[in-house]
């Protein structure tokens, strides 16, 4: 069905805004907004269902075939600019259904290599971190204790979609730990005391990588299952990272050492 709405304060519209702006109201709901043809492919391609999209005909040219079972909403270019959360988003925005992954559900490979994330706030490092475990190949990432939802709009932004593209669960810290340690995966917990240089641990086996916020760094009760402490050496005056950059760094040494592994 396709229909046009021209003003903003539109029932439809202000819920668009809602589900933006809440994330109450996103939970309340089962759905969330996701901006841009390229993210939207994404998730097309993971499986999610588009409830309703919201369509700028001026900005997205000729029509485009909408997902199955959507709605059509066409709305003029002064009205798409009030409700688009940023720019350069080719005139498509969607509400979409909710769908949340489990631990249970992760399909693993024999030798994975895990992102593990403990109460990190920011939707901007979280989809950096996404965009960074995608680039390397990383098998899940675990988002624990989370400050923010999966579907911020902000963090879906910033991983310009690879909250998609890479598998990642919202959990708590003793559900991943349970879940990491009866599957034999090791435990690197990135921190300054008692630790190695990163380099030199051995991570071609089965990996979790787990990173804290840049503030308090990790609890204690991850410092305790680690198999081995590791850290970045920091050869200035400042004692860290920005976790995005960090948790590149970590990535990216794991792929090093495993495709260099004979």
């Amino acid at each position: 069905m396709r229909t046009e709405i021209v003003s903003a304060q539109n029932p439809r519209i202000k819920n668009l805004l809602l589900l933006q702006e809440k994330s109450r109201a996103r939970r309340e709901q089962g759905l969330f907004v996701v901006e841009g043809r390229r993210e939207l492919e994404h998730c097309l391609e993971k499986g999610f269902t588009v409830r309703t999209l919201f369509r700028c005909p001026e900005i997205a040219g000729v029509a485009d075939h909408a997902p199955a079972g959507a709605s059509v909403i066409e709305i003029p270019e002064r009205l798409y600019r009030k409700v688009a959360y940023r720019e350069g988003t080719e005139g498509i925005i969607a509400e979409v259904e909710y769908k949340a992954q489990t631990l249970e559900e992760l399909q693993l490979p024999e030798n994975p290599l895990i992102m593990v994330l403990e109460s990190v706030e920011k939707p901007g490092n979280l989809g950096a971190v996404l965009r960074s475990a995608d680039a390397a190949g990383a098998h899940a990432v675990l988002i624990c204790d989370p400050l923010t939802d999966l579907f911020n709009p902000n963090l879906i932004r910033a991983s310009i979609g690879a909250v998609f593209t890479v598998p990642t669960v919202a959990c708590t810290s003793e559900e991943a730990i349970a879940f990491l340690q009866a599957r034999g995966i090791q435990i690197l917990t990135a921190q300054l005391q008692d630790s190695s240089l990163y380099y030199d641990t051995d991570m071609r086996r089965p990996t979790a990588l787990v990173m804290g916020t840049e503030a308090t760094g990790l609890t204690e009760r991850w410092r305790q299952v680690a198999s081995a402490h590791i850290r970045i050496p920091m050869l200035g005056a400042l004692d860290s990272l920005n976790v995005s950059v960090s948790a590149a760094i970590l990535l990216y040494e794991a792929v090093r050492q495993r495709q260099t592994q004979i």
